[in-house]
């Protein structure tokens, strides 16, 4: 039912916020409008895709893109399997636990990797009472339901060996999780690491503490670019060229971080060019992988093998999972 849902609103989903993007470069053939939707609002992290739509690379690929902020990779997932839009970064763990756990989720597959390596952390402030996994027991940590930090929280847990029972979590959402934090509402939110600037900017005279979840789960691997499964079948070479398009915005901007603010504060007015420009100096070597010859946007199947082992050996995802079931390596950069 989901899948033939999602089919019927592929046709129909998304609208052009660029009226010039509405024709090809020759104006002999019409774009196809998509909807893309960023990882989580409307951050620096995210600004690679609008890159990719200023400098006409999603037009020159096909695409008349409707940029919209995302909400997590729960969210994101659940629109995509709908059909609301096309494509869409979560974070792979995420996606694992999707589909590997209760809810055993389908109708979406990952195609390309954003970063090599996991962002994910609880970030806290100096002077909170916070410097390493063991003084979360007895706190309280705010993030929004379903996302991957609180998901993949028992898993990370267990490796720090922090007793998950002792750290309270309370819902939030998206643009009020910083505020939160800065007023000490809470001893801790959900956030990724590249959002230290941002955290800084708004808690004046405060230094944030981020305690990373890849200082204990390496194999794990950061946000990936999904899109649904019955788009993917039917539209492989469609598919790649938007990977190709929205990679090349993501290369440009963690080339050019400051470029990259600038176009995010076009096209998001609210945006901090300055804070945009340092989540994407923080972000460039997650994306660019420690291993030589690995090309941006790459998945390897052991390497998410071995993320699945981890997660089963925790108890958040059930045997049988495999990496083929989540990711289509046909469609994944140089696989």
């Amino acid at each position: 039912m989901a899948a033939a849902l999602a089919t019927t609103l592929f046709a129909a989903a998304g609208c052009s916020d660029d009226g010039d993007d509405t024709s090809a470069g020759s104006g002999s053939q019409a774009l196809e409008k998509i909807t893309y939707l960023t990882s989580f609002g409307n951050f620096g992290r995210d600004s690679y895709a609008y890159v990719a739509k200023e400098k006409g690379y999603f037009r020159d690929a096909g695409f008349d893109v409707e940029i919209k902020p995302g909400s997590g990779s729960g969210e994101n997932i659940k629109q995509i399997v709908a059909g609301q839009a096309q494509f869409t970064p979560i974070d792979l763990t995420g996606g694992l636990l999707a589909v590997g756990g209760e809810g055993k989720v389908t109708g979406f597959t990952a195609v390309a990797a954003i970063q090599q390596r996991t962002m994910a952390a609880i970030m806290t402030l100096d002077g909170y009472g916070i410097s390493s996994p063991k003084d979360l027991e007895g706190k309280t940590l705010a993030d929004l339901p379903g996302s991957v930090v609180r998901n993949l929280f028992p898993t990370y847990a267990k490796a720090a060996n922090v007793d998950p029972a002792k750290v309270k979590f309370v819902n939030g959402a998206p643009t009020t999780l910083f505020g939160t934090l800065a007023q000490h509402k809470v001893d801790g939110i959900g956030q990724f690491v590249v959002g230290k600037p941002t955290i800084e900017g708004i808690a004046k005279g405060k230094t944030a503490v981020l305690l990373p979840y890849s200082d204990y789960l390496q194999d794990l691997y950061g946000n990936a670019l999904i899109t649904n499964s019955t788009y993917a079948k039917e539209n492989p070479e469609k598919v790649k060229k938007f990977t190709a398009a929205l990679l090349k915005g993501l290369q440009d901007s963690i080339t050019s971080p400051d470029e990259a603010g600038t176009v995010l504060k076009k096209n998001v007015p609210t945006a901090d060019p300055k804070s945009a420009a340092a989540e994407l100096t923080l972000m460039a070597p997650f994306v660019r992988s420690e291993a030589s010859g690995v090309p941006v946007g790459a998945l390897d199947s052991q390497r998410v093998a071995r993320s699945i082992a981890i997660l089963q050996g925790s108890g958040q995802i059930q045997a049988g999972l495999t990496p083929e079931q989540v990711i289509n390596f046909d469609l994944v950069p140089n696989a």
